[in-house]
């Protein structure tokens, strides 16, 4: 019997529908803590280095795992993937707020490699589920899931600005979010679609994706050189956020005076920029296409980070944020999209794409923190000016590829 074309698009409807939940659940649990670095750092006693040092440590978490995390997601499928790594960040998290309440350092940093394990093979796997549901629409939505990444920071932001307001603490205000947001994710993966990366075939004739070879084909990837300059890309993009996710707070807080709950707002400004962003970036990259729009990002994160490094007065430093969001918006979806065009390696090619891109959405903002010491938080953030410019030079090896040619067949000869 073939498949019915409505129950189909149904099925494809309802997985995408839950793609964007997980991205909003993985960015609401991201946001809830770096929403509360700055009472952290003050509950902790420690310096802009040691800020900068304990995040690095927390990033070793990712960097290990997300090499592996095509692997993995070839294994367990999709929604098992997201499911256990998910549990993951969730235990990070948890066991990091205990450490932040009994004042140990080094149980703080353990619980923040754990999330980044959890986080780092989260992330790969839910933009893999992302990129096969956006194939199988035939349309541009990468940016949406994204935005609802953002849509989930700016949630996570909002309650841990209120969390900081009322003086919660730190462990009772994750406790609360973050089982919430655990049972959210139990509750999406169930519409993930059926027939995914590493899921069986069903009778209903659901062909699975293709499935990569195995782990040579995985590791080959980083050979490609198409594939590390779609990573450079990324990595510039995800710098440009992750700084913002770890610093811009703080930076409003010490360069302008201002209280922790206003540099909890800021950061909820700036993800506010970023989803409003990627919610237009859909029909901005579906009418002038990728590197257009890509250029323009790069175009408006440089104005931004100037403006809010450089000015003196906080109202027009939050128009640099503003710009400074939208600018950061786009260049991870893409990426991820641009690493997914050949469906039979798309495993291997966002594996290596989010591992570059984390390696500096992680462990560059901790390294800004040491030069934060020196010379202070908005001038420190200054520095990403530089890999902004290096991912417009090399932005054109984000177009979508070319489809093979056809290859002639000659009369007698077998095809």
């Amino acid at each position: 019997m073939s498949p019915n074309p409505a129950a189909a698009d149904r099925t494809v409807q309802a997985a995408s529908r839950a793609v964007f939940l997980v991205f909003v659940l993985n960015g609401f649990n991201f946001a809830s803590w770096a929403a509360r670095i700055p009472a952290v750092r003050d509950e902790l006693g420690l310096s802009a280095a040691q800020v900068g040092v304990l995040l690095l440590i927390g990033s070793i978490g990712s960097l290990l795992a997300l090499p592996l995390s095509g692997l993995v997601v070839q294994r367990l499928g999709a929604s098992r993937t997201v499911l256990t790594f998910g549990a993951i960040n969730v235990a990070g998290l948890l066991v990091a707020a205990s450490g932040v309440a009994a004042g140990q350092v080094l149980v703080v940093g353990a619980g923040l490699v754990l999330f980044g394990v959890g986080t780092g093979v989260w992330d790969a796997a839910m933009n893999l589920e992302g990129a096969l549901v956006e194939q199988r629409l035939g349309r541009t939505v990468m940016p949406r899931y994204h935005a609802g990444f953002s849509l989930g920071t700016i949630v996570g932001a909002g309650l841990g600005a209120l969390a900081a307001a009322i003086g919660t603490s730190v462990i009772a205000h994750l406790a609360v979010v973050l089982l919430a947001s655990l049972a959210g994710v139990v509750w999406s993966i169930r519409a993930f679609l059926p027939a995914g990366y590493g899921e069986p075939a069903r009778a209903d004739g659901d062909a699975p994706a293709p499935r990569p070879a195995g782990a040579r084909q995985a590791f080959g990837a980083w050979l490609e050189p198409r594939t590390l300059l779609v990573g450079l890309v990324v990595l510039a993009a995800a710098l440009t956020e992750g700084a913002a996710n770890d610093w811009v707070a703080l930076a409003v807080v010490d360069g302008f005076d201002q209280p922790n709950s206003v540099g909890a707002l800021t950061f909820a400004l700036f993800v506010t920029a970023m989803t409003g962003m990627r919610l237009l970036g859909t029909g901005l990259l579906d009418r002038y296409g990728r590197i257009a729009v890509l250029r323009l990002c790069g175009a408006l994160s440089l104005v931004g980070l100037v403006i809010f490094g450089l000015v003196p007065w906080l109202p027009l430093a939050l128009v640099g944020v503003v710009l400074w969001g939208l600018g950061a918006a786009l260049g991870f979806p893409v990426g991820m999209s641009a690493a997914s065009d050949d469906a039979a390696r798309a495993p291997a090619r966002v594996s290596v794409v989010s591992t570059i891109g984390y390696s500096a959405f992680l462990a560059g903002p901790p390294l800004l923190g040491l030069l934060a010491e020196h010379v202070g938080y908005r001038q420190a953030l200054l520095a990403i000016a530089v890999p902004v410019v290096i991912g417009l030079v090399v932005v054109r090896a984000a177009a979508p590829l070319a489809p093979a040619p056809a290859r002639p067949e000659v009369a007698g000869q077998r095809a």
